[in-house]
């Protein structure tokens, strides 16, 4: 059963929980991330790993700015070549049995490390393979929950990976904080260890999860994706056949996939100029790199050692204060991106988290913030404010606008490609980091506030505000040429006076509403067959003859019957018989009749 009604659909307990139990990836993820700053501090890590003179003496043990560069950011390498391998795997094995077998790969790294004693580049082997376990991942979980979550639902849903990124980060830094009491390897094999633990959950839970619909419609078994979509709706599954949100659904997936199959395009074809979409392509690439370039895993990946170097007692508290400020913000986030849209919060983003590096290197360079203890602390609220912004803005933001950007044709191609610009930015930064700042110490965070105004500039001149748009949308938005990234925000699909009555009309939609102005024809996918159920005329309200509802809106189908691309390309729809009421089950009119898992009326609740 439903547990609740969004916009008149029905929300099923498994879909919030599959985005939960998905988000776990994240998890991992962060967690993996977080933990390396404090291990490269504990006494037994450094004494077995780092360069010592004496090894039964830690404060005789020192890390070579190569080899700490190369502990740190080899897990960097193996998410590279993750993240690009996970689609295809993804595809071959279907997205449970992808993230269960990336589980498997993760915990064999795991293995690798905890087996280490004396030989650093065992250690490092080990992080590699887990991160490739966590790149395919990364490609794996925000697919599987963008195909299974609601479309309503589905941008709050697929915002939980980042959520879970930064609970993992905290997670590792509060575990770290209590670890290294233990002593011995128990401080740093135990903090290992527990991804075992957050695998496990992963595996357990996704195998109790429906598989994606979409990637078992793809592979032809349409019976079992009409069940998968049923307990998704919190429809029971005998209704599956039957009920109108499923069979809806189910059509616009068949379509959907139907169409791509005859506008498969290659790597080559994210490069060419027509569409806008080498620009499109060039322009993921650069938000992915400069989201690392804000210096945001500059913090999380040495952090404790950075705030050791200001003089402060115990970094491991001043860790887990700044997780603690990275995951609370992130909620923030969530809504800041959803009222707000996509432009205006990266731009003041950028400025704001600027400030307060420029604050931050100004003050680690005017003074010695290991002789002066208000220094230190002013060093370490000047972090905490830039991550308040970034988990706010550029945390979240650039992994939905890469979800959003681009043309369905080469959407997946170029949606790798940016993801590998961030995972290659990633590396560099996370080895480079040591060497820089060994010859520059905190005048670091300079070279950061610089690209942060870079990237504010970036976003005002090259970014088109892709929020409350369709895909196709957006797509005409971006080779629409009177529109331009600075008044994208007031542009609207041809039939809306503006983005509100949009958003209005959109939500009258999916509530099985009369509609004031007709929905975009690019969002139809599919129109009533002539063998559909007559539709009721209501000539007192006024319909635009240019634009009609798309058939899931307007709970109509044909019977429940597959439409073959063709056909819909050969259907005749009258605009002006648009059917504007019976939009609920056991209305008059309603093509079909109610399910006992649907109230009555169903089109009136909001």
């Amino acid at each position: 059963m439903a547990m609740f009604y969004v916009h008149g659909m029905p929300v099923g307990f498994v879909a919030i929980m599959l985005a939960l139990v998905a988000s776990m990836g994240g998890f991992i993820f962060g967690y993996d991330t977080g933990q390396i700053s404090n291990i490269l501090l504990l006494d037994d890590f450094r004494q077995r790993f780092s360069t010592c003179t004496d090894r039964s003496d830690p404060s005789t043990c020192h890390w070579t700015t190569t080899r700490s560069g190369l502990i740190v950011s080899v897990l960097s390498i193996g998410t590279l070549f993750g993240a690009l391998l996970g689609a295809p795997i993804a595809d071959a094995l279907g997205r449970r049995w992808a993230m269960v077998v990336e589980c498997l790969i993760f915990c064999i790294g795991l293995i690798i490390q905890i087996t280490a004693f004396t030989v650093w580049q065992q250690f490092a082997v080990g992080r590699a393979i887990a991160g490739a376990a966590i790149g395919a991942l990364s490609a794996a979980v925000p697919m599987y929950q963008a195909e299974t979550a609601p479309s309503h639902l589905r941008g709050t849903l697929t915002a939980t990976y980042q959520l879970f990124i930064t609970a993992g980060i905290l997670a590792a830094y509060a575990i770290a904080f209590g670890t290294r009491a233990m002593g011995g390897m128990a401080s740093w094999k135990l903090l290992v260890g527990l991804g075992f633990v957050w695998a496990a959950i992963l595996v357990g839970g996704i195998s109790v999860m429906p598989e994606s619909p979409r990637w078992l419609v793809k592979k032809g078994k349409k019976d079992a994706a009409a069940k998968a979509i049923a307990r998704i709706y919190g429809v029971p599954s005998k209704e599956a056949h039957e009920n109108r949100y499923v069979l809806a659904e189910l059509d616009e997936m068949v379509n959907q996939i139907s169409m791509e199959h005859k506008i498969k395009a290659g790597w080559i074809d994210c490069f060419r100029p027509s569409n806008k979409t080498l620009y499109r392509t060039l322009l993921g690439m650069s938000l992915q790199s400069l989201q690392q370039l804000t210096g945001a895993n500059y913090f999380f990946y040495y952090g404790a050692t950075i705030f050791t170097g200001v003089g402060i007692s115990d970094s491991f508290v001043s860790q887990v204060i700044l997780g603690g400020v990275n995951f609370g913000c992130t909620f923030g986030g969530l809504y800041v991106m959803q009222r707000f849209g996509r432009r205006w919060p990266l731009i003041l983003g950028g400025i704001w988290q600027s400030i307060w590096l420029f604050v931050f290197a100004s003050v680690g360079t005017a003074r010695d913030p290991t002789t002066d203890e208000r220094i230190g602390i002013l060093m370490i609220v000047s972090a905490c404010f830039f991550i308040l912004g970034y988990a706010m803005t550029w945390g979240p933001g650039i992994w939905i606008l890469i979800g959003e950007t681009f043309p369905t044709r080469t959407r997946a191609k170029q949606g790798a490609l940016s993801t590998a610009s961030n995972w290659t930015w990633n590396f560099l930064l996370a080895f480079f980091t040591p060497l820089i700042t060994d010859a520059i110490s905190f005048r670091f965070g300079y070279v950061f506030a610089s690209c942060n105004l870079l990237a504010a500039v970036v976003v005002f001149f090259f970014l088109y505000e892709s929020s409350d748009l369709s895909l196709e949308s957006v797509d005409d938005m971006y080779n629409d040429p009177k529109c331009k990234p600075w008044t994208s925000t007031k542009w609207a699909p041809a039939g809306y006076s503006s983005r509100y009555d949009l958003v209005e009309q959109t939500k009258a939609a999916h509530a099985g509403k009369p509609l004031a102005e007709p929905l975009e024809e690019k969002q139809i996918e599919h129109a009533a067959s002539p063998n559909s159920p007559k539709r009721k005329a209501v000539p007192e309200s006024p319909v635009n003859p240019e634009g009609t509802a798309s058939q899931a809106a307007l709970g109509t189908r044909d019977g429940g019957a597959e439409h073959r691309p063709e056909a819909a390309a050969a259907e005749q729809v009258d605009r002006s018989q648009v059917h504007r009421e019976g939009h609920a089950p056991g209305d008059p009119g309603h093509p079909i009749p109610p399910t006992k898992s649907e109230p009555r009326g169903l089109g009136e609740l909001v």
